[in-house]
């Protein structure tokens, strides 16, 4: 039962040296505060970088030809090759684990107002791109639609732009699906309107891009047959390295390539990324959890030695307390609460302060209010922390209950 006399005697025994209780609170207060913010400011970085690639598929990757670093076949070294239609198709044939495929075609240098709508003007990229590819990296879109299947085989001159795009050559609020604009000269439909965000885009800022279908600018930009990045996908529970190793075979053998050779085709993998990013948070998680525990365990020794200090002062006392008839578990039990009660309040206070701290942080560099928290950490990491908290104030005070336990009646009395 909830013994009302024994907890008015905790606390008037802990506010009978104000300063030095609340000094030794201090201690675990700043070693659970810390490991809070480290740990709430650990999951809200990993959660921000991640958001940063969010648009792109996590099990996907992207190739383009580079310059061959190794004679081979009679060709010299620091030959420019270039991947063609035909590869895709094959790739398409012969690849196992390879969900989707999709070819792009980027012109790396837009010209300065290249885009037209009336007397408006605008600087974009224009990109070719597959229907799949939207499976890749996905367009939220604002108006319309992306392309699809039918406006690639028919090589329709319709396009998707970008918010900024729409921002430039259209008024706020216009609907713009069906009209026409212009891209270097030639005039596209505009289907749909993708809304973009500041996340890591790889084919440049989608705000800023107009996308047509693949076919359509191979045949307008006289491409030919060429691509410039292959986007790949692999399917659920394959990696994406094994399928990018089996296209690089095919494309080496395909353009007499040294199968040894490692710079001729270049590529970004985004699942070797995420393993990497991972793996560095799981180190900062760990950090975070040794120097937040280190501090709150330094914490937990000032308590512990306040206890001794304590348990000296009060010999006397405790000395009566056992002559009148005390058990030594009531003595013992008294020491060990008013620790508990000492780690407890600063415990949990160092947890609210943190929270308060992160939820404030999150609110200042938040563009949507707030209204998605990611420097905060989890409920099971609040119960983790409380927990330890508890178990560390109870065995805080178990050496000086032990020593209070073990003084002897007669010679405390006698005692000055």
């Amino acid at each position: 039962m909830f013994d009302l006399d024994r907890w008015n005697e905790i606390f008037i025994t802990i506010s009978r040296n104000k300063v030095r209780s609340i000094l030794t609170a201090f201690g675990v207060f700043w070693g659970v505060f810390m490991l809070v913010a480290l740990l709430g400011g650990g999951n809200g970085l990993e959660k921000s970088i991640s958001k940063n690639f969010s648009e792109l598929a996590t099990n996907s990757c992207f190739m383009w030809s580079g310059r061959t670093s190794e004679a081979y076949k009679g060709f010299r070294k620091g030959r420019r090759w270039q991947i063609i239609n035909r590869d895709i198709e094959i790739i398409k044939a012969n690849v196992k684990g390879l969900d989707e495929i999709s070819p792009l075609i980027t012109p790396w240098s837009p010209t300065s107002d290249n885009a037209v709508r009336g007397d408006k003007k605008g600087t974009v990229n224009i990109t070719g791109s597959y229907a799949n590819y939207n499976k890749i990296d996905n367009h939220t879109m604002m108006f319309g639609r992306y392309l699809n299947d039918m406006d690639v085989q028919e090589q329709r001159k319709v396009c998707l732009i970008g918010s900024r795009v729409y921002e430039a050559l259209f008024n706020r609020g216009e609907d713009p699906i069906g009209k026409d604009i212009r891209v270097d000269g030639v005039y596209y439909k505009v289907i749909g309107v993708g809304e973009g965000s500041d996340n890591i885009n790889f084919n440049g800022d989608k705000r800023e891009a107009v996308t047509i279908p693949f076919t359509t600018m191979q045949k307008l930009y006289n491409y030919g047959d060429h691509v410039d990045i292959v986007c790949i996908m692999a399917k659920s529970g394959v990696a994406v390295s094994e399928v990018q190793e089996q296209i690089e075979s095919i494309l080496k053998v395909n353009h007499s390539i040294a199968p040894q050779d490692k710079q001729a085709i270049n590529s970004f993998n985004l699942e070797e990324i995420f393993t990497q990013i991972g793996y560095l948070f799981l180190g900062v998680n760990i950090l975070a959890w040794i120097v937040g525990f280190g501090t709150l365990f330094a914490g937990i020794i000032g308590v512990s030695n306040i206890m001794m200090v304590t348990v000296r002062e009060r010999t006397q006392e405790i000395g009566i307390r056992r002559a009148l008839g005390a058990k030594p578990s009531t003595i013992m039990t008294q020491i060990m609460s008013e620790s508990f009660t000492i780690t407890a309040i600063a415990g949990f206070l160092g947890i609210s302060f943190g929270v308060l701290v992160l939820q404030m942080f999150d609110l200042s560099i938040s563009e949507d209010g707030g209204a998605t928290s990611v420097f905060q950490i989890s409920f099971f990491t609040a119960v983790s922390a409380a927990l330890i908290i508890i178990i560390l104030g109870t065995l805080a005070g178990l050496g000086p209950a032990f020593r209070a336990m073990k003084i002897k009646p007669i010679e405390a009395l006698s005692e000055e």
